[in-house]
């Protein structure tokens, strides 16, 4: 197996776990509460902009672990 290939593999890995965790800080700072009919939002907009920023980099890191895999 070429060694560029196991730096692809271990990209796409990386990339699922960063996912899972951008995934998580994005419902973990989310919120809403119901109260007498009316829906009050608690979310916390920093922490879901940094869930956001995680999802991103893990697309990047997948996209860009694919690209080396099926590099001929």
């Amino acid at each position: 197996m070429n060694i560029t290939k196991i730096i692809g593999i271990v990209l796409i890995a990386a990339s699922l776990y960063v996912g899972y965790i951008g995934a998580n800080k994005v419902s973990n700072n989310t919120a809403e509460v119901k109260v007498l009919g009316l829906e009050i939002d608690a979310s916390n907009e920093a922490g879901k902009k940094d869930g956001y920023i995680y999802l991103g980099v893990a697309l990047a890191m997948f996209i860009g672990g694919i690209a080396v895999v099926n590099k001929k």
